[in-house]
Parts: structure tokens; C-alpha cells; sequence
């Protein structure tokens, strides 16, 4: 039992597959799976051949169907051909009832004779047979183009039936079936338009079926739709431009308003244009078109304002005045069509220019002092440059950059001016202009020594990054301001405001200078020296303050100088009083250091030391502490005392004279200064016999030469150091003492220029 159950799990080597076997078995299986494929390539076969017979079959019955549809309408045509008919033989058989009726109705209107006549012409003939057969057609025929959509052949045929029927087109009263006629005709008149209009409406029409469907509706008597449509289409297509183009304004900040009123403009032109071919010169449609561009002009008004860069900032300034030069340029070309859009341009965008301008001014002032280094990068002329370089002192030259701080931020504006905007706003300019140059100086005065008056603000001095203590520095404050004031702030607006500049734009005509214009540049150059003249005055009265004024506070010209004496001195001192002589000392020595500071600016040298005595002479004209001496009967008089006085003031015109600066308003506040002078002592009973003018004269010429050379009736040693130097509170830059007013060469340092070399300049205090 076991070895059967062995064989049985290993087989003898007898029951072992041949391999020819093996082979006959895999051949016949590949033969198998072979067959298997061709029958399903041949199922595959069968079944594209039966989709393509489908395909065929399925195009040959839409061809079949295709055929039926036109078999169809020419069955449907010959349908209404029939109805036609049928018609027409309805209408003869109601003509022939009508004969019938009518001869009934002759037999028997015996009693009817007295009938209007209207009725006996109703019952004529009412329904004649080739009218009605007309209009049937005629209507038929309408309603086939209208079906077909051939607006241009119904109209054609709409515009014949009105010509050949013209009680179509009156309003009056007409018979019934003449009525019922028109309402049929008016009804498909307005088929017709309603197909006009959609027409029009279609975003995606072209020009050529614009102007068809324009004018089909104005033949048709509707041009105020046609205008209509026609504006909404032109507006339709400038907005759609414009939602094109705002997305690159961020990109180009400062000039996208020139591209924007480029596309604005031009369109209110084609507009213009077309509209003229297409509904002519009639003003009912011009009016239309002139109130259309108005809207488009505010709506890019308000384009460019929602566009535009913040208004304190320079893009915004450059971005409104492209805004107005090119859109003004535009609007003088649309005025050789008829529109005349300039006043109104400018109305919309005044608001906006001012604002624009009034927020980079203040900008601008809060600028002037924030930084007072100068950036390398600021693009100022040489001209400029070196103008305001030749005040830097060795010490500081946070000055000079001050002032080029100041210029740089004055011609960054003006830069981005164009001549339109010149000629329209510049008188929005010049005043800011000129504000912001009285902030300037407002802060130069703030650095120049104060008096005690002036100590009330010490929160605006900490404020100044700088302070002039020598003279030296309080000059060149005053030449940087006069230079800026009198050479460069004109040179700047002067060329903006040049027409030459500009003349070969088209558009340019109006920038011709007129009166007005002159007018506000006088005006401009007036306040800038109004500015000036307060610098000027306050450098003046400080200096001459601190001149008369000592350190502990008490005057140095006081009204004692002249009470001495007792009116038996045989031999007077024909010598000008000590205050007088320290003043003549300290004009030396401030000219010496104007001739090196303000090199070049001689007429302000001059104007500085002129206005320096007129500052003392208006000091003791309105010092009441000093006249009240004069006045008060306790005080003795001499008229020694009378004639001193008169010899000091004669010896300050015959300073300025001498120097060769302005004299006419010292020799005027003198001359009411000895006036007054001697009304006082005649007041008092003081009795004197005055030498004539010209003694005190040739005596106050001779002074001078004294204190020149040296050679004086009294020693000059006998000043005191308190006179000679009263300014000694202040630094100066001039090393010469009391030997300078005995020295021949002091007198080539003073103003040496004629008075014939020097005009007359503006004085505003005390003139005013």
C-alpha cells in the first residue's frame, strides 16, 4: 500500500510529456488567441462600417429635411398667395353685395333726399377695390421685410408710401378707413424703428451700421433718439478706453493726465465731427453735443482728481498742471468746431489746482527748516550756487545751506509749472511765492542777535539751527536774503513766466504777457521786498540798540550831553558830541567788514548804512525820555546846548553825504529834529543867537576831516572807551579801535561811492 501511494506522488519516468506535445499544446493555443483577435477586428470592422452608413444616413435625411423646410416655405408662400386671393374675392363679393345694397337703397330713398351729402359719399363706395388691394399688398410686403430684417428696403418703401400718400403723415381728422390704414402704417413705422434702435444698441455694431441705423431714424423723424443712441454710443466706447487705460495710471503718476485728456478730447472731437455729417448744423442737435462734451469734461475732471497722486506732493502738482496744459490745448483746438470749452475747463479744475498748490506750499514751508543740509543730489544752477557760496564764513556754512535749501525747494515747485498753468494760476503762485520768502526771513531774523523786547519766544530760537553773533555773520544774513530777493527768485519766476520760452508750442497763443501780468510780477517784487526790508529794519534796530543802549541798560545818548556849559565859555569845542563820533566810528567799522562780506553788493552796503543813521535819527525823534528833558522847566538850558544838538545833526547828514549813501531821509528826520529842538529851547525862553546853516555845515564837513586825520580841536583820546566801542556786547570782526578814526587809510574802507552813483531805494518805516 505504501509504495503505491509513492508512485502515485512521484510518477515513473514512463508518464513524462513529450515535447513535441508541449509544443502542439502552446501552438494550438496561440492559434486560438490569434482567431479570437481577427473575430474581434472583425466585429470592430462591422462596427465603423455601420456608424459611417448611420453618419450617411443620418446627413442624407437632413438634406431630405433640409429639402422639406424649403419645399415648406414655398408652400407657405403660395399659401398666402392663396389667402390673398381669397381675399380679393371676399372684397368682390362684398363690392358686389355693396352695388346691390346701393341699388336697393336708390329705390327707396325717396324720403331720403335731404340726407347730408357725407352720408351719401359713406355709403358710395366703402371699400373701393384697388385701394384696398394696394394697401393689403403695400402691408404685406412690409411685413415680409420687416420679417427678413431689411431695414433699408422698408424704409425705402415706408418713405414712397408717404410720398404717394400724404395724409400718412398729417395729424387732422380723416375718414374710418383711412384711419385704420394709418394706424396699420404707423404701427409697422414703429416695427421699424424698434428694429433701428436694437440695431444701434448692439455693442458690437461697426460705424458704417451705426450711421445707416442713425439716419434710418432720422428719416424716419426721430433724431432726437438717434442723437441719443449716437452720444451713448460714443460715450459707451470712451469709457470703455478709459477702464483700459486707468489701471497703468499708478505707473506713470505725473503725466497719465495727458493720456487721459488725450482720449477724452479726442473723442468729444470725432463726436463733434461725426455728428455734423450725420445730423448737420441744426442747433437743437449742437446744443445737444455742446451739453454732452460739458458732462464728459467734468467726469475727466473727476477722473483725474480720483487718479491722482497725493495733493501735497510734487507728482500731484506735476500730474494738475499737465492736466491744464494739455486739456487747454485740446479745448483751443475744439474751438475751430464750434465748442468752446475753455471757461468751463478752467472753472472745474480752479478748486483743484489751488488745493494742489496750497498743499505743496505748506509742504514747502515746513521744509525750509527741517533739514538744513544740503543733498548732493539737488540740481540747482551754478549761477545759483555760487552766488550764495561767496557768503560762507570759515566758521559755518550751515547759512549758505539754508539758502540753498530754500531755493532748491522754491524752483522743485516752479519746475513742474507749465506755461498754461503760468498764464491762468500764476497768480496763485507769485503770492505763495512770496509767503514763503517771508517765513524765510522771518526765520533769518530769528538768528540775528535779539533785543530784550524780543526774548518773549525763546521756542522759535531753539528752533533755528544756527545764530549770527559777529558782524561778518549778520551781514552775510542779510546778503543771502537780499541776493535771493533781488537776483535769484526773480531770475527763477522770470524764466517760467517767459513766453520765448515756449512761444513755438501750438496752443501757447495766450501766454503773450499782458498788463495784469506785469502787474502781479510788480506786485510780487514789492512784497519780496517788503519781506527783506523787515530783515533789514530789524538787523538796524538791534544794532543801533545795542549801540545806544549799554550793558546795564542805561542810554548812552541821553539829553545830559547837551545841558552842559553855563554860557560864559569863550572857546566852544566845534566838535560833534561823543555819541556822535562813536557813531561815525562804528559806520567805519561796519563798512570795513561790508566791503569783505557783501563784496559786489554795494547798492545794499549803502541801503544798510544809510538806513543804520536813519534808525538813530528816528530813535531820538520819538525817545520821549529825551525831549522830556528838554521840557521839564527845572532842568537848566544852555544855548550852547541848542547849538550842539544842531551841529550833531548836521554832522549825521554830512556823514551820509560824505559816505555817499542815501541822505534825503536823514537830512528830512534832522531837519524835524531841529525843529523841534529849537521850538523846546524858545519854549523854555532860551535865547540864542544861531550861526547860520552853512557854518554848522563847513563845521560838520570839518569834523569829519578831524576825526580822519586826526587833527582835531580836542583831543580825541578824550572819548571814551564807553563811546568809541558801544558795541562791545557784540563780537566784531574788525580788529581796529578808537586809532582808526585817526588813521588816513579808514577812510578809503567807508562807503566811498558818490552820492550821483546811487538811486534812491524804498524806505518803509517811518515813510509809512
Amino acid at each position: 500500500m505504501e509504495s503505491s501511494e509513492e508512485d502515485d506522488d512521484f510518477p515513473s519516468i514512463e508518464s513524462i510529456t513529450p515535447q513535441s506535445k508541449i509544443d502542439s499544446v502552446h501552438q494550438s493555443h496561440t492559434e486560438k488567441g490569434i482567431r479570437k483577435l481577427c473575430c474581434e477586428l472583425l466585429d470592430l470592422k462591422d462596427a465603423v462600417e455601420n456608424l459611417c452608413g448611420n453618419r450617411r444616413t443620418k446627413y442624407l435625411a437632413f438634406l431630405r429635411m433640409t429639402e422639406e423646410v424649403v419645399e415648406m416655405e414655398h408652400e407657405l408662400v403660395e399659401l398666402r398667395k392663396h389667402i390673398s386671393s381669397q381675399g380679393i374675392i371676399v372684397q368682390d363679393l362684398m363690392t358686389g353685395v355693396c352695388r346691390e345694397l346701393e341699388d336697393w337703397n336708390r329705390a327707396n330713398a325717396d324720403d331720403n333726399d335731404t340726407a347730408p351729402d357725407a352720408e351719401g359719399d359713406e355709403a358710395q363706395d366703402p371699400l373701393p377695390n384697388e385701394m384696398d388691394d394696394h394697401k393689403k399688398t403695400f402691408l404685406e410686403k412690409i411685413d415680409v421685410l420687416l420679417a427678413e430684417h431689411k431695414v433699408e428696403e422698408a424704409l425705402e418703401a415706408l418713405e414712397a408710401e408717404e410720398r404717394n400718400f400724404p395724409e400718412l403723415k398729417g395729424s387732422g381728422d380723416s375718414s374710418i378707413e383711412v384711419s385704420s390704414y394709418k394706424s396699420s402704417f404707423l404701427e409697422r413705422k414703429a416695427m421699424l424703428e424698434n428694429q433701428l434702435i436694437e440695431i444701434a444698441e448692439l455693442p458690437s455694431v461697426g460705424a458704417s451700421e451705426l450711421k445707416k441705423a442713425l439716419s434710418g431714424l432720422i428719416k424716419l423723424g426721430k433724431g432726437s433718439s438717434a442723437l441719443q443712441l449716437f452720444l451713448k454710443s460714443s460715450g459707451s466706447c470712451l469709457q470703455k478706453n478709459i477702464e483700459v487705460f486707468l489701471p497703468s495710471c499708478s505707473v506713470c503718476p505725473k503725466i497719465f493726465p495727458a493720456t487721459l485728456s488725450r482720449l477724452v478730447f479726442s473723442m468729444i472731437s470725432l463726436t463733434t465731427r461725426e455728428s455734423g455729417l450725420i445730423f448737420g448744423d441744426d442747433p437743437v442737435y449742437t446744443n445737444r453735443i455742446v451739453q454732452w462734451a460739458e458732462w464728459e469734461i467734468e467726469f475727466f475732471v473727476r477722473l483725474v482728481k480720483d487718479n491722482a497722486p497725493s495733493s501735497e506732493t510734487v507728482s500731484a502738482l506735476r500730474a494738475a498742471s499737465i492736466c491744464v496744459q494739455d486739456s487747454l490745448k485740446y479745448c483751443i483746438m475744439l474751438e475751430s468746431q464750434g465748442l468752446k470749452l475753455s471757461k468751463l475747463l478752467l472753472v472745474l479744475l480752479r478748486p483743484y489746482i489751488e488745493e494742489v498748490l496750497e498743499l505743496n506750499f505748506r509742504r514747502a514751508r515746513k521744509a525750509v527748516f527741517d533739514s538744513m543740509e544740503v543733498d548732493e543730489n539737488l540740481h540747482l544752477s551754478p549761477h545759483f550756487v555760487s552766488s550764495l557760496s561767496d557768503f560762507a564764513t570759515s566758521s559755518d556754512s550751515v547759512l549758505v545751506d539754508s539758502g540753498m535749501k530754500f531755493l532748491y525747494i522754491i524752483a522743485d515747485i516752479l519746475e513742474q509749472l507749465t506755461p498754461l498753468v503760468v498764464s491762468h494760476f500764476g497768480g496763485n503762485v507769485l503770492p505763495r511765492i512770496s509767503q514763503l520768502f517771508e517765513k524765510y526771513t522771518d526765520a533769518l531774523i530769528r538768528a540775528l542777535p535779539a533785543t530784550s523786547d524780543d526774548d518773549s519766544a525763546p521756542e522759535l530760537k531753539e528752533s533755528i539751527p544756527f545764530r549770527a553773533e559777529t558782524d561778518s555773520e549778520q551781514l552775510a544774513i542779510l546778503g543771502i536774503a537780499f541776493t535771493i530777493m533781488d537776483e535769484l527768485l526773480p531770475s527763477m519766476v522770470v524764466k517760467i513766466w517767459n513766453p520765448k520760452s515756449e512761444n513755438q508750442e501750438p496752443g501757447n497763443e495766450t501766454i503773450v504777457p499782458n498788463a495784469s501780468t506785469n502787474t502781479e510780477l510788480k506786485d510780487w517784487r514789492r512784497q519780496l521786498q517788503y519781506s527783506f526790508d523787515k530783515l533789514r529794519d530789524h538787523f538796524c534796530r538791534q544794532y543801533v540798540l545795542s549801540f545806544i543802549y549799554s550793558r546795564e541798560g542805561k542810554t548812552r545818548l541821553n539829553a545830559q550831553i547837551y545841558l552842559g556849559g553855563d554860557g560864559e565859555d569863550s572857546e566852544w569845542d566845534t566838535l560833534p558830541s561823543l555819541p556822535f563820533q562813536a557813531l561815525f566810528s562804528k559806520l567805519q567799522q561796519l563798512a570795513t567788514v561790508a566791503g569783505d562780506v557783501l563784496l559786489g553788493k554795494e547798492k545794499l552796503q549803502k541801503i544798510l548804512l544809510a538806513r543804520l543813521t536813519e534808525t538813530v535819527l528816528i530813535w531820538l525823534s520819538d525817545e520821549q525820555e529825551f525831549w522830556g528833558v528838554f521840557e521839564d522847566k527845572s532842568t537848566p538850558l544852555q544855548p550852547l546846548g541848542l547849538q550842539q544838538l544842531i551841529l550833531d545833526m548836521h554832522f549825521t547828514v554830512e556823514i551820509a553825504r560824505f559816505a555817499g549813501y542815501p541822505s534825503r531821509h536823514v537830512h528830512q528826520i534832522a531837519s524835524a529834529i531841529t525843529a523841534r529842538a529849537i521850538r523846546t529851547f524858545t519854549a523854555r525862553d532860551i535865547e540864542s543867537a544861531l550861526p547860520v546853516d552853512e557854518w554848522f555845515v563847513e563845521t560838520a564837513k570839518s569834523s569829519i576831516n578831524k576825526l580822519l586825520m586826526g587833527a582835531s580841536g580836542s583831543d580825541t583820546s578824550e572819548i571814551d572807551d564807553e563811546h568809541i566801542i558801544p558795541h562791545a556786547d557784540i563780537v566784531s570782526d574788525s580788529d581796529d579801535t578808537a586809532s582808526s578814526l585817526s588813521s588816513v587809510e579808514s577812510s578809503e574802507s567807508f562807503a566811498s561811492a558818490s552820492m550821483g552813483e546811487l538811486e534812491s531805494p524804498n524806505f518803509t518805516d517811518q515813510e509809512s
